[in-house]
């Protein structure tokens, strides 16, 4: 007889799955990285680019008042330019954790830490009457039956 399974013991099998973990611990974080990246941008990057426009925050005057209906470019236009405030301060962020990387890997190759390279896989077969691939330990092709090299049989 089968027991069947509370829904608390499904939840608890599910909440404990690898996957579930994984998936957890890259929204966390996504969520701190997300806090450092607009962080960068608001207290660092906006305000050298105000002071370099001489102290105007955005675009402004560019909206169209339609019978009370107001449509505000300048909202998009300063959206836009956070977003690729914010696109160029991920790419920064990624580009010097890839040149750390790179660092600290010729760091251990010189140390001789460097994990060994797994070989590449060998070309396949094939024959050379049918152009089919052929498995390695293989003596005969299976398509075409022809001997390949290698190919012995005493009772022939």
């Amino acid at each position: 007889m089968s027991q069947k399974k509370t829904i608390v013991q499904e939840f608890m099998e599910f909440i404990s799955r690898g996957n579930v973990i994984d998936l957890a611990v890259g929204v966390i974080i996504g969520g701190a990285f997300t806090a450092v990246v607009n962080s960068l941008v608001k207290n660092i990057m906006q305000p050298l680019i105000s002071f370099l426009t001489g102290g105007v925050d955005g675009v402004s005057g560019l909206s169209v008042n339609l019978s009370g209906n107001s449509i505000d470019f300048s909202a998009f236009i300063s959206a836009i330019i956070n977003f690729l405030l914010t696109a160029a301060a991920v790419f920064a962020i990624i580009k010097a954790m890839n040149r750390f990387h790179a660092v600290k890997e010729a760091a251990a190759k010189r140390m001789g830490l460097e994990k060994p390279e797994t070989p590449a896989a060998p070309e396949p077969r094939h024959c050379a009457y049918c152009f089919e691939e052929i498995a390695d330990e293989a003596t005969r092709c299976p398509h075409c039956t022809a001997k390949l090299a290698g190919y012995t049989n005493p009772d022939e």
